[in-house]
């Protein structure tokens, strides 16, 4: 019997004892769980269903709004819109109808703000509990789609917006610093990237140049966890390079304050998109109105690479753990699908 320390289970352990658990075989299952991947599919008689579903474990302020933003995103990195949700809420002993309340209300902005109509759910008083847990699944029906696990040998690797938007958010609202370390005006702009963790425009505007043959959202482990991730859907190694990877100027005096790497930061709002070579300069200017998109590496035959800025090279074999975790001493609040 493995012990497992906190954040993602690794990869094997997931293979031998959970991702062969898949109930009744459904030839009308076109993509079922794997580890990397962001969403499941289901054949339909026209057209096709996106699910994702994800829980918000780790927070309690703002964790009915989090959590529909993230399982959309992942629905977002078909290529698709979100459509449709169904919530679980879970909360601890003491809770008032106030605190459903506000958790609904955050829920229902969320979602309005998304386009995602709310279909039911449950919500329940659960003893044991130190926090709230919201479990959102999304849900659209589409004509076509890209996963994470489709880049191809030679494909650049684009990245939207910086590294460690959602982290540095939230380092920004929970950590303390020392008199003078960081101004309240950066404090006040790393708190506010939260907003820009919605990556459902520029996804669907990837998508639809024709170019892109998979996409991921940068969430647990950062960029590197999910180039790391993408690689081993698509079962192919990469070459990241560290200087290209842009950094917001919040987020790199808060992890230069806070000893962290924003590369393995929890960066929700970004997305990595595997295009194929030759096609990227279509594909950065379908996104220019929208966002920043810097190509980072490319995607190879072999060995997982990161070069780092002096050159050195790191050869990755698992994928990281957050440094949301080292800091604050919980597990960011992502996983591998299932």
């Amino acid at each position: 019997m493995t012990r497992l320390a906190s954040g993602k289970i690794p990869v094997d352990i997931l293979n031998r004892t959970v991702l062969g658990m898949r109930g009744r075989q459904s030839s009308d299952v076109l993509q079922g769980p794997e580890a990397g991947l962001d969403f499941g599919v289901v054949k339909l008689r026209k057209g096709f269903l996106v699910v994702s579903a994800d829980p918000i474990t780790g927070i309690s302020e703002e964790v009915g709004r989090y959590a529909v933003k993230v399982s959309a995103n992942d629905v977002a990195t078909s290529g698709n819109r979100p459509q449709f949700a169904e919530s679980v809420v879970l909360l601890p002993e003491g809770s008032s109808s106030s605190d459903v309340k506000k958790i609904a209300l955050q829920i229902h902005e969320a979602a309005e703000d998304s386009g995602i109509a709310i279909l039911g759910g449950h919500t329940e008083v659960t003893p044991g509990l130190r926090r709230p847990i919201v479990v959102i699944t999304v849900f659209s029906v589409v004509d076509s789609y890209v996963t994470s696990g489709g880049a191809k040998d030679g494909d650049s690797i684009l990245m939207t917006k910086t590294a460690g938007i959602e982290g540095t958010a939230e380092l920004a609202k929970e950590c303390k610093f020392g008199p003078g370390a960081i101004s309240l005006s950066t404090l006040r702009s790393a708190r506010g990237l939260i907003e820009k963790i919605d990556i459902a425009d520029e996804a669907v505007a990837a998508y639809g140049t024709g170019h892109v043959h998979a996409m991921h959202d940068c969430t647990e482990g950062g960029v590197v966890g999910a180039v790391f991730e993408m690689s081993l859907a698509s079962g192919l190694g990469f070459v990241l390079d560290e200087a290209s990877v842009p950094v917001a100027p919040e987020t790199r005096e808060i992890c230069g304050e806070l000893s962290v790497d924003p590369l393995r930061l929890i960066g929700s709002g970004s997305l990595l998109i595997a295009v194929q070579e030759g096609k990227e300069d279509e594909v950065e200017k379908a996104l220019r109105p929208l966002c920043r998109v810097t190509k980072v590496g490319r995607f190879r035959e072999g060995r997982r690479v990161v070069q780092s800025r002096s050159g050195a090279t790191q050869l990755l074999k698992e994928a990281p753990q957050d440094e949301l975790w080292r800091v604050l001493g919980r597990p960011a609040r992502r996983r591998h699908r299932l």
